[in-house]
């Protein structure tokens, strides 16, 4: 897939306020400093598309990006940063909450992980969460391009491991640099054949 276009549509805290229709959505999440808007910018080529920053925490909103005039991109606020404080943590678990459990258009949960550490409890009970609750979830493990593909594998051969601790089968799993471009393709191939998928099964 080509991305030809992507508009920035609306910012809200209020699922309620997302747009209107039946476009699927595509929304990223992960741990604040994962390297979420370094990601979506890389998909989209557009470098100021989402909102970059040294500072974990920036994206406070959810997010949505028409791609191709045909499906949405979404940007999901960081969970776990403790500097916001109680309240600041408890607003934005609810914001991804809600998002999460009753946003129907949402297609995929992309789930972004540093592949450069161990599993990390608080990524397993977020995804063991969306495995409660039946939201359809695939892996992405970000800034491959900070260590080598041996400990990559490594990396991601431990993770594996880890997670079919609890679970029976594995989400789908793919890997990304923003700085290489390195699973672009991959990522958005895997959001076309769903695209397609969803576009048949209507025909039928």
């Amino acid at each position: 897939m080509e991305i030809k276009s992507a508009k920035f549509v609306i910012s809200n805290s209020d699922v309620h306020k997302c747009p209107e229709g039946n476009l699927p959505e595509y929304a990223f999440i992960g741990r604040s400093n994962v390297g979420k808007s370094s990601l979506i910018n890389m998909l989209t080529n557009k470098k100021g598309l989402a909102m970059t920053s040294q500072k974990p925490g920036k994206t406070l909103l959810i997010n949505h990006f028409l791609i191709n005039d045909d499906w949405y991109l979404v940007d999901l606020p960081g969970y776990g940063f403790a500097q916001r404080g109680k309240e600041g943590r408890e607003n934005i678990r609810r914001i991804i909450e809600s998002y999460v459990l009753y946003r129907e258009q949402l297609t995929c949960l992309f789930v972004l992980l540093d592949c450069r550490h161990e599993a990390q409890k608080i990524d397993l009970e977020f995804m063991e969460w969306l495995g409660e609750n039946g939201v359809p979830f695939a892996i992405i493990f970000t800034k491959t391009d900070k260590i080598s593909k041996g400990r990559l594998a490594d990396n991601i051969k431990l993770y594996q491991k880890r997670l079919l601790e609890t679970w029976e089968e594995l989400p789908p799993i793919l890997t990304s640099s923003s700085e290489t471009k390195n699973g672009k393709e991959e990522i958005l191939g895997f959001i076309e054949n769903i695209n397609k998928g969803i576009k048949e099964n209507v025909a039928d």
